[in-house]
């Protein structure tokens, strides 16, 4: 993980580019995703599907 500061941003990030390519998570990633994410209540991820 990045600096503490840009955490919210990173997973927002990564979050978008899975929606986006229509990737999967597996249960770790997902896990680790979920515990990071609770600091960033306020986080909301926009993206647009890949054409």
């Amino acid at each position: 993980m990045p600096m503490p500061a840009v955490h919210c941003r990173y997973l927002g990030e990564w979050v978008a580019t899975k929606h986006r390519w229509g990737l999967t998570v597996d249960p770790a990633e997902r896990e680790a995703l979920l515990r990071y994410a609770a600091d960033c209540p306020n986080a909301r991820i926009t993206y647009n599907p890949a054409a």
